[in-house]
């Protein structure tokens, strides 16, 4: 997914938790409306400046494709869900000191001057999307 693109939908109102969840809807069966809903709370860092919702998106994503369910295999789908979920942990930590937004982003967006002092520096429109795009190429390596 093209930068430009994600902050398309970055300045139409969707957060980096909805738009890697959206991304991937239609390999996931689901529709891009319960994408959207399913994460939107998790934008923002939770909404509280807390783990990154890029972060909470992809391991959204590898919940949805590889997530344990099956009473008869929960064993054996627990470790392949965990193997992926470690490797995608791995290939951000490798990147990025921690998954935490305030940390990432710089500014405390959980509050209303945070918000517009992150919006204000350009960094929301321009680190943001490039993490998303970085996440988004994470999950297409693999899922």
């Amino acid at each position: 997914m093209e930068e430009k693109l994600i902050q398309e939908k970055f300045m139409q109102g969707y957060d980096c938790s909805q738009v890697i969840l959206s991304h991937f809807a239609e390999k996931l069966g689901i529709s891009e409306e319960m994408a959207n809903k399913v994460s939107a709370c998790f934008g923002g860092g939770m909404l509280q400046a807390d783990t990154c919702g890029a972060f909470a998106g992809a391991l959204m994503v590898i919940g949805m494709k590889y997530g344990h369910y099956d009473p008869e295999q929960l064993l054996a789908q627990k470790e392949v869900m965990m193997a992926k979920s470690g490797e995608f942990r791995k290939k951000f930590f490798e990147n990025h000191a921690t998954c935490n937004c305030k940390a990432l982003l710089g500014y405390d967006v959980s509050t209303p001057e945070g918000f517009q002092e992150a919006l204000g520096s350009g960094r929301m429109m321009s680190f943001c999307p490039a993490l998303v795009r970085e996440v988004i190429e994470m999950l297409d390596e693999i899922m």
